[in-house]
């Protein structure tokens, strides 16, 4: 078997894992994104006890390594087995790695993604803020007309890079987690693999190409929904995914 063969085939090998890794990353993204508008609402508001809980909240999971949170979270569901989910009938869903891992991100992402709102949210001009409550603007209608579009404006790069962090963070999900049949990730399979012939270079470094390849992919995606935002300002560079620029 020739070289490029050998390299199509562990190609094929890693292509479902992979989507396992592209599968915890798709289903935590959306929770923490809409759990960190409200989080990073939270820090700011003038409420000291709503405040107080919001950074705290922040200040744990970005204070703690995530793999210390999935050993940490598993191990308090799963004391709980007994005595509540399993009574209910939803163990089967609430110890699942399928169910399990994405919370625990979504968690994570949760904090990290509500840092990056709250600092877009203390940039928005004052001015315009002001003016829309001259005007008469309630705070739903300053939030949806003129908080909401800066901050997501401004916001959008530093939290295209969160998400990118958040799928290379899904490598450490099995590493925690049960393995249930052939529910591997690409660190898993990969692992697997070189346990039959010990060759580290082939496997992990497919499973890396994999990794680099959907990033990339995240990248341009995102790079066009900010294109997207960034449509009425001519003169602003837009941060679409350009090979030139990356290696220039």
């Amino acid at each position: 078997m020739s070289v490029l063969d050998t390299i199509l085939r562990e190609v094929e090998l890693l292509a479902m894992p992979a989507l396992f890794n592209i599968y915890f990353a798709a289903a935590a993204i959306p929770v923490g994104f809409i759990a960190a508008i409200f989080l990073a609402l939270g820090k700011g508001s003038r409420n000291p006890v709503v405040s107080r809980l919001s950074r705290g909240y922040i200040y744990f999971f970005r204070g703690s390594p995530f793999f210390i949170q999935l050993f940490t979270f598993y191990s308090l569901v799963l004391s709980f087995n007994i005595l509540t989910w399993k009574p209910l009938g939803i163990d089967w869903l609430v110890l699942h790695p399928l169910f399990l891992g994405p919370a625990i991100l979504a968690l994570n992402t949760t904090a990290y993604s509500a840092e990056i709102f709250h600092g877009a949210l203390t940039t928005v001009p004052r001015g315009e803020v002001e003016a829309a409550r001259a005007y008469g603007m309630s705070w739903g209608q300053r939030f949806r007309r003129i908080v909401w579009p800066h901050l997501i404006r401004i916001a959008w790069p530093a939290y295209t890079n969160e998400v990118v962090f958040l799928f290379h963070a899904t490598a450490l999900i099995y590493f925690t987690l049960p393995v249930i049949g052939d529910q591997k990730d690409l660190m898993n399979k990969a692992g697997e693999l070189f346990e039959r012939d010990y060759n580290a270079f082939l496997h992990y470094s497919v499973a890396a190409l994999y990794f680099l390849a959907i990033s990339l992919a995240i990248f341009y995606v995102f790079g066009l929904i900010y294109r997207r935002l960034m449509r009425h300002m001519p003169g602003a560079e837009p941060m679409t995914f350009s090979l030139k620029r990356m290696f220039r």
